[in-house]
């Protein structure tokens, strides 16, 4: 019997990476979607036997192409969206242009929209389906010069909880996970001082591993968490409590 086919935005490195692969380890059929680093998500696949399709999230008819796409080669519906891909362009508020809100507000958030958009009929049908918004810390607490990051992380939670309460009659959960500041390639490009100051922040005094931020998203999808929906679980190490 095959697994349930589970599609994973941005997921050909860092925390999307290590949820596809997580995922593929217990039993689901992964699947990732990438937009620039061809590189990248050839070696992903070749490593981990995992496909990489290339799409632009923030592009609606790219999605819905893309999803029905998958799905023919699968010979399987998508019945697990992680929606996971997104990008910063921080700058102070007084500085930032309106290229660095669009693109991070289009590629965060409205992303989330268009993915979702693109599998919801058939999970409604099926009455079955899981979908995961990977949002952010910075989406619950705010971060300074990421006006546009928090707007968009907090926005993906509030489209969370509205999606699951629409959802919920029809067998399909929504949830969001909220991870901290975790080592990944985005992290890795903060200024060390910076970085320094953020991790004594965090109570447990280090980054998360991408691993655990997968582990959250993998107990969100399993068929025994079907009574929880539109909530945020929080991997932060205790850096935000709420």
């Amino acid at each position: 019997m095959m697994g349930k086919l589970a599609l994973i935005t941005g997921g050909t490195r860092g925390i999307g990476a290590a949820i596809a692969q997580r995922l593929s380890r217990d039993g689901y059929r992964a699947v990732v979607t990438y937009h620039g680093n061809d590189a990248a998500a050839q070696a992903f696949t070749r490593d981990h036997g995992i496909p990489a399709y290339k799409w632009d999230v923030a592009d609606f008819d790219a999605c819905e192409q893309g999803v029905r796409e998958v799905e023919r080669d699968a010979g399987q519906p998508v019945e697990i969206l992680v929606n996971n891909a997104g990008v910063t362009r921080d700058a102070m508020l007084h500085k930032m242009t309106p290229e660095q809100w669009r693109t991070v507000l289009d590629d965060d958030l409205s992303s989330c929209f268009n993915m979702s958009r693109a599998v919801i009929d058939g999970l409604r049908l099926r009455g079955w389906g899981r979908i995961i918004n990977i949002t952010s810390v910075n989406g619950q607490k705010g971060q300074f010069g990421q006006t546009n990051y928090s707007a968009a992380k907090a926005g993906m939670i509030g489209f969370t909880k509205a999606l699951a309460l629409e959802s919920a009659c029809k067998g399909v959960t929504v949830n969001a996970v909220a991870p901290g500041y975790t080592a990944t390639d985005m992290v890795a490009k903060v200024d060390p001082a910076l970085m320094e100051r953020i991790v004594a922040q965090i109570p447990v005094g280090r980054l998360a591993r991408c691993e655990e931020v997968a582990h959250a998203v993998a107990f969100l999808v399993h068929d025994d968490s079907g009574f929880i929906t539109g909530t945020t679980l929080s991997v932060n190490g205790g850096q935000y409590l709420s």
